[in-house]
């Protein structure tokens, strides 16, 4: 009897690489991929992908599609409210794991299973402590494509984003940088490869930078976008619009 979990869908490289190694695991049955979406701009959270497209590739996946509407920049209150009441109505329906795309972030993961295990969950890490270098490699290998869709303006310039990942591009990554991203460095769509039944469609729109205000209330500054770095709210995020043919 296979294990019922949902998989939590990012739209990028990791959460397809790490999907890919869960259908290879004939340990779980993945009842629906769940994606976080700012619900003033019905883009996906962080990586500012459009709903579109992130409902073409749940299509080309062959899952259904949950969606977590949350406000921009929301509290950590209000965030952990909308993953509970979603993860129990998932529950309700005999789903008991949640699997993620992490690799090696020890807090984030100890903070997923905190919350997973006050809801009866368990969470499961198919890529986790895999080196970085060894991902992306096998990545590419697979024959998944990506383009970078937002870049953290503290870690890399305007001219990564939009950007296919190939090998061109890890050469071109300042070394402080992991090849994947694991540090919020940048974040990618993934539109073909070995998960997919047919490459997603789509044309490079503008190129805009977006800058964060800092929350003016101190009690207000805990919000579940990462603002842990004391100069987060110093620098913007480049972000590739990509717009559905």
């Amino acid at each position: 009897m296979k294990k019922k979990a949902l998989f939590n869908w990012s739209s990028g490289k990791d959460s397809a690489l790490a999907l890919y190694k869960t259908f290879q695991n004939s340990e779980f049955e993945i009842t629906c991929l769940l994606t976080s979406v700012n619900q003033q701009f019905q883009r996906i959270s962080m990586h500012g992908v459009r709903v579109e497209l992130l409902k073409q590739q749940a299509q080309s996946i062959g899952l259904p599609l949950e969606i977590m509407q949350i406000p921009e920049m929301p509290t950590m209150e209000v965030y952990e409210k909308v993953m509970q009441e979603t993860l129990t109505k998932l529950k309700e329906q005999g789903v008991t794991h949640s699997i993620f795309g992490d690799i090696f972030l020890e807090d984030l993961r100890k903070y997923r299973e905190d919350k997973l295990a006050d809801i009866g969950f368990e969470g499961v890490f198919p890529l986790w402590k895999i080196p970085t270098q060894d991902l992306i490699q096998e990545f590419i290998s697979l024959g998944f494509k990506t383009i970078v869709v937002c870049v953290n303006q503290r870690f890399l310039d305007k001219s990564f984003v939009g950007r296919i990942i190939d090998q061109d591009f890890i050469n071109d990554l300042p070394e402080t940088v992991d090849v994947c991203g694991e540090n919020g460095e940048f974040h990618t769509f993934t539109f073909d490869g070995p998960i997919f039944s047919k490459p997603i469609d789509f044309e490079i729109g503008e190129i805009v930078y977006r800058k964060y205000e800092k929350p003016k209330e101190e009690d207000s500054s805990d919000t579940a976008c990462d603002t842990s770095a004391s100069d987060a709210f110093d620098f913007g995020f480049w972000y590739c619009d990509l717009v559905e043919k």
